[in-house]
């Protein structure tokens, strides 16, 4: 058995006890076998692997092979109820250390937020009516999509090149813990769902939509898919692991995915022309979101300090609820969202590959331009590269 069809079938046999640990699997159909076995074995399976993988000759795929495993061999002690503190967890399944959010910092992104508003009331208030301003009707929300992904494809195809046959299709679905979310199918195939559960602004759909397909998750699934399984034969990347390194670069990439072939003043420009137009919204409202959005940038990590105070830490639902609150400036409903995200199992810690990863990326590719984003999307990297990388 060669090491990628172990490697498959272990990921499989952890899946049946850890439902969505496998996030997609376009390989052979004999490989995904879940008949269910003791956590022990599987335990003991993974170490095995990871000796297996020491001899791999080829030292890519050696470097990413091994991080992946030892993310593994983290599960399934798990999965045998071996003791595992959060931030142990977070480090053994993703490579990345858990960050502590500065409250000071919070409090003075709070300032700057509030001074950026437009308008006269409470903070959570003039929020809430921007917001409102900026929802486009969930009936239009595919006809407003269209061009956002016809240009997003056309400057990815442009400047990163994408793989002949490439294509997803996108739907609306309700009731997810997740706003949006890639499914690759393989094949070089996805199915990208947008969740209407919470209304979608207008200005966060050119990133929700390059986060997911063009140049994000989509794009990268499907470039590995054509460079490294189909071209070099390395089938371990026919199955994508939800918690796991690879998971750290694939969201630091969907993260500044936008960013890759759009500088912030062209989003901007298109926003407040022809989208606004599109969508048939008032342009300086989208102006005085962007500009909120650029203060609320330092909040980016409160969904990750929620997570650490309710795993790591052990507070309840009602302070964790209430800080979401105040340092998202969310209403009741967005915060429960939150809480509901972070409180999956499988996603728990999984929250900080978007702050970790996506902070990675962006000084990795600011470092090498766009031939480091390139690289991303075609190379196996690991996040203890880019951190080597970056520092």
């Amino acid at each position: 058995m060669d090491i990628a069809e172990r490697y498959i079938r272990l990921a499989h046999a952890i899946d049946a006890h850890s439902e969505g640990f496998i996030d997609g699997y376009g390989g052979p159909a004999e490989w995904a076998d879940r008949t269910p076995r003791d956590p022990a074995a599987l335990k003991a399976e993974a170490e095995a692997l990871i000796d297996e993988v020491g001899g791999v000759e080829d030292e890519t795929r050696r470097a990413f092979l091994l991080v992946q495993a030892r993310a593994m061999h983290t599960l399934t002690r798990r999965l045998t109820g071996a003791p595992l503190p959060y931030a142990e967890e977070a480090r053994g399944l993703y490579d990345i250390e858990v960050p502590v959010a500065d409250r000071a910092a919070l409090d003075a992104a709070l300032r700057d937020l509030d001074a950026a508003l437009p308008g006269a009331g409470s903070l959570s208030g003039r929020d809430a009516a921007l917001r409102g301003r900026l929802a486009v009707r969930e009936a239009d929300l595919l006809r407003v999509a269209a061009p956002i992904l016809d240009e997003l494809r056309g400057r990815t195809r442009e400047r990163f090149g994408l793989p002949e046959g490439e294509n997803f299709t996108i739907g609306l679905v309700r009731d997810k813990p997740w706003g949006g979310y890639n499914w690759p199918l393989g094949n070089l195939q996805s199915l990208i769902e947008i969740n209407t559960d919470l209304p979608v602004l207008l200005p966060a759909l050119p990133d929700l939509l390059a986060h997911e397909g063009y140049p994000g998750h989509h794009t990268e699934h499907a470039t590995k898919e054509a460079r490294l399984v189909r071209e070099k034969g390395w089938r371990e990347h026919s199955v994508q692991l939800i918690n796991a390194p690879e998971c750290v670069v694939s969201e630091g990439i969907a993260v500044n995915a936008l960013r890759a072939v759009m500088d912030e003043a062209e989003v901007e420009a298109w926003l407040t022309g022809d989208l606004a137009a599109h969508a048939g919204l008032d342009p300086e409202d989208l102006r005085a979101f962007l500009a909120a959005e650029r203060a609320r940038r330092s909040l980016g990590g409160v969904s990750g300090e929620a997570a650490r105070m309710l795993h790591g830490e052990g507070a309840g639902e009602a302070e964790v609820l209430d800080f979401i609150r105040t340092y998202a400036v969310a209403s009741e409903e967005r915060a429960r969202q939150t809480l509901r995200f972070i409180s999956v199992p499988n996603m728990r810690s999984y929250i900080f590959t978007y702050s970790v990863g996506g902070d990675l990326v962006r000084r990795y590719v600011a470092k090498e331009g766009h031939a480091g984003f390139a690289r991303l999307l075609t190379e196996p990297v690991t996040p203890g590269e880019l951190r080597a990388a970056v520092s």
